[in-house]
Formats: structure tokens, C-alpha cells, sequence
């Protein structure tokens, strides 16, 4: 009989892992990384088995903790933490971000003065 050749695995480290342990790594709920992953999408995308489950692999996981730390400790609002985002991995944020139609952006506001007593 013929031996097939098995390609070789991939060690245990580096093997994309379920949305259940990347829950457990993270420290999050698994809706909450569901969530997390329609919102910051330009930054997070699980790989998909082909039965539709996700799998995250090391850098995923890296950019979980690190909404999680954006959000939860340094308390960011999510528009906050895509900025911090986009800067860190340099993702070119959409034009529906914030920005105005001519791809600049908008002035800041000046504050008003309080008014003297």
C-alpha cells in the first residue's frame, strides 16, 4: 500500500481559534466581540471556516485587546478608539468617518467664551 503524504500542521499557537476562545483571551463576551466586529470591520476580520464559523488568529485577538483596552480602560467612544485605530495601523479611515466631501477635514469648532459674571 501507498503512504499519502500529510502536508504538516500548523502549531497550536499559531492556529486560528474560535470566537469562544477568543472570548476567553479577550475577556469579553462572545456578542460583544460579534459587535466589536461590524464596528471596527476595517480592522478586524476573522477568517470564516467553510461552514461560516470565525476563527481569529494572533492578530485579531491583538486588535480585540486592544479595543478592549481603548474602550473599557482608557474609555474611548468607538469613534474615538477607529481615530486611535486607523493612526496605529494605518488604515485609511472612509470618507463617511468624519470627513468632509472633499476628502479634508472639517474645521474644529472654536468654544464659546463663558459668559463673565
Amino acid at each position: 500500500m501507498r503512504q499519502r503524504k500529510r502536508k504538516p500542521k500548523t502549531p497550536v499557537q499559531e492556529r486560528p481559534v474560535p470566537i469562544s476562545t477568543a472570548s476567553f483571551l479577550v475577556g469579553v463576551e462572545t456578542h460583544t466581540i460579534r459587535y466589536w466586529e461590524r464596528e471596527f470591520s476595517e480592522f478586524l476580520n476573522p477568517v470564516r471556516t467553510a461552514g461560516g464559523q470565525r476563527r481569529y488568529r494572533r492578530e485579531d485577538i491583538e486588535v480585540l485587546q486592544e479595543i478592549k483596552r481603548l474602550l473599557k480602560e482608557e474609555l474611548y467612544t468607538i469613534a474615538g478608539a477607529k481615530r486611535v485605530l486607523s493612526q496605529r495601523f494605518r488604515v485609511r479611515q472612509s470618507p463617511e468617518s468624519g470627513e468632509g466631501s472633499n476628502g479634508t477635514q472639517p474645521a474644529p469648532r472654536r468654544r464659546r467664551a463663558s459668559p463673565k459674571r
